[in-house]
């Protein structure tokens, strides 16, 4: 069966499908004999539906998009990195992002091809045209041909689960770039994740290091206020 017979067969299901939903429980006008000679044309069937057609268009190229692999995904949750990769701490988290932001050169969020090119440069592993292509459609979900920062994590994330082939560009990113990933990454880090894990919950490590960020602030907030209290009874002396 063709793309377009398809087309038109779930079009004409989808179309019915509407119709049906909306006589569904509708009251019925009682039928009404008109005289032979007063008889109007009936209006066109599709002027009602135009609306609906439309819809309906838009929703069977969307199936059609999905089918071959064209559409791009819809995320409804907002990303949160902490929660999706729980297996990267939050110190190494803050270091890739900051990565990421110095070699977003146009700060809008994505990481394009030009700009790949760039980073694999400055890291010593320059990549052709159709490598750095390659590259991007490893980790490409939303196929946009660039990098968000969800798909730039999961380079490492692949990465320290071994799934990057020894040859890929991918691998030689995760290895070169200045975030020292092989303590948790790349090189062995499946087995330091499943030995993370059975030594503590990721909650739990997430607590743990949001307590240690905060007493770390306290301290500081402690040697600032004796400081201040040391220079003003500083400048009382040399007043009085």
């Amino acid at each position: 069966m063709s793309s377009e017979e398809l087309a038109r067969k779930l079009q004409r299901r989808l179309r019915l499908e509407a119709l049906a939903e909306n006589n569904h429980g509708a009251p019925q006008p009682a039928p009404y004999a008109a005289p032979a000679g007063d008889q109007e044309p009936e209006p066109p069937a599709r002027a009602p539906m135009a609306s609906a057609d439309s819809e309906l268009s838009a929703q069977l190229n969307r199936r059609l998009d999905i089918h071959q692999g064209a559409a791009r995904s819809r995320r409804s949750k907002v990303f949160n990195p902490y929660t999706e990769f729980p297996e990267f701490s939050r110190r190494l988290l803050r270091d890739l992002e900051s990565m990421f932001k110095m070699y977003d050169a146009g700060r809008d969020g994505f990481i394009d091809l030009m700009e790949l090119k760039l980073m694999m440069e400055k890291l010593g592993a320059p990549q052709t045209h159709l490598g750095l292509k390659s590259m991007i459609k490893e980790v490409d979900e939303d196929f946009d041909g660039k990098l968000s920062f969800r798909e730039f994590l999961l380079i490492f994330h692949k990465a320290a689960a071994g799934e990057l082939q020894e040859d890929s560009g991918l691998l030689a990113l995760a290895k070169l770039s200045e975030i020292d990933v092989a303590l948790e990454g790349v090189r062995g880090a499946k087995n330091f994740f499943e030995a993370k894990a059975q030594a503590l919950s990721c909650s739990s490590r997430f607590e743990a290091e949001l307590k240690a960020e905060q007493d770390e602030r306290k301290r500081e907030e402690e040697t600032r206020r004796l400081r201040q209290a040391a220079f003003q009874e500083l400048k009382a002396a040399f007043s009085t």
